[in-house]
């Protein structure tokens, strides 16, 4: 591949979280009817061109997972729904977040679409883990960053993370 295409594409709805550090964006590829195969895989290359270490897929199930592999991108799975099992899923998803960061790796989080479930996930990691202490400045930030209000949902899980106990605590 030479030009434009070996720098693949940058995914839909792609927000930095925490510069060169954590990201997040739309299932690569496109979710629902818009996924195209050809478009993942240059999304794929984007991700790895950009220097992400890990992809954490969210979805539901395991879709993709297939394609990180075939290209070599390490991928891990942990399918993520917002609901009475959230405190626990939530406790899953920032141990794997809080290690890998805390290894210096390079993260893109996703699930289907950039939805009120991953902004609220997030949001909630950046208060479990010290960072923005305040809920409802966790919220604002991630609204700032991927253009798009939170709902109910992703405000119920910012609250819940924060009554988990932190990271490293």
């Amino acid at each position: 591949m030479k030009g434009k295409w070996a720098q693949g594409i940058v995914p839909r709805n792609f927000a930095w979280v925490l510069k060169d550090r954590l990201a997040v964006s739309e299932r690569l590829g496109g979710y629902g009817e818009s996924h195209r195969r050809v478009r993942r895989q240059e999304e794929i290359i984007w991700a790895q061109q950009q220097g992400f270490t890990c992809i954490v897929s969210l979805l539901a199930s395991p879709h993709n997972l297939h394609a990180y592999e075939e290209a070599g991108m390490p991928a891990v799975h942990i399918p993520f729904t917002a609901g009475e099992e959230s405190a626990e899923l939530l406790t899953s998803l920032y141990g794997e977040l809080h290690t890998r960061l805390g290894a210096g790796e390079q993260l893109l989080v996703h699930q289907e679409e950039v939805s009120d479930t991953l902004q609220g996930a997030v949001a909630g990691y950046l208060v479990h883990a010290g960072m923005v202490p305040e809920p409802p400045r966790a919220i604002a930030m991630l609204e700032h960053l991927v253009h798009r209000q939170m709902g109910p949902t992703g405000r119920r899980l910012v609250t819940i993370a924060a009554r988990l106990t932190p990271a490293g605590g």
